[in-house]
């Protein structure tokens, strides 16, 4: 069974997939869910991303393939692992759930001098536009995108997707849901279980 790995997001750490993982019920199942510290946003998402690159080498080797799930800022991190740090290469399959591609108005009025994690995921960043310019990168990828409608975190929530792939709403009210709800936890289930 091919491992999977949990990205977490923005103000989370690894226990936000506690339930997801208990959905999911697959204990035979090689599980990383790296913290990934990042302050209160003032680490930048690249630094997150190498981060994120040598946990995994640490854990599966170079070679291993794996299913990559990111939520939220998580699903910026690991798109930048998959675009920027060869990880497209290795991975079958990428959920992003509730994760600002497009940006999200909710970060707009960050300074990135202050925060620049936070401020990576403003609509029309620099970072946001070269992930977009080499989009292309994922096309080795199976890419699911999930968002909630009525997101304000990710602001507005239908704009929560990859440039390619699979998407889909989850019917739930709020952007923690997304990782707590019965619906969300059914939904995201069902996806990461199929082979």
């Amino acid at each position: 069974m091919i491992p999977l790995v949990l990205v977490h997001g923005l103000w989370d750490r690894p226990r936000v997939f506690h339930r997801l993982i208990q959905a999911l019920d697959q204990p035979q199942r090689d599980l990383l869910a790296p913290h990934l510290p990042h302050g209160l946003g003032d680490v930048p998402l690249r630094e997150l991303a190498h981060r994120l690159d040598e946990q995994i080498l640490n854990r599966f080797g170079a070679d291993t393939t794996v299913d990559l799930l990111g939520f939220s800022m998580g699903g910026i991190i690991g798109r930048i692992w998959l675009q920027e740090l060869g990880g497209g290469a290795r991975t079958r399959r990428f959920f992003s759930v509730g994760s600002p591609h497009q940006g999200t108005i909710t970060a707009q009025a960050i300074p990135r001098v202050l925060l620049a994690g936070a401020a990576d995921m403003k609509i029309g960043s620099h970072l946001l536009y070269q992930l977009d310019r080499r989009s292309d990168q994922l096309s080795l990828v199976q890419c699911h995108s999930f968002f909630c409608r009525w997101d304000l975190m990710v602001c507005p929530g239908w704009k929560a997707v990859l440039p390619q792939g699979s998407i889909q709403a989850i019917p739930v009210w709020t952007h923690q849901q997304l990782m707590t709800h019965p619906n969300a936890l059914r939904i995201l289930g069902q996806a990461l279980r199929q082979s």
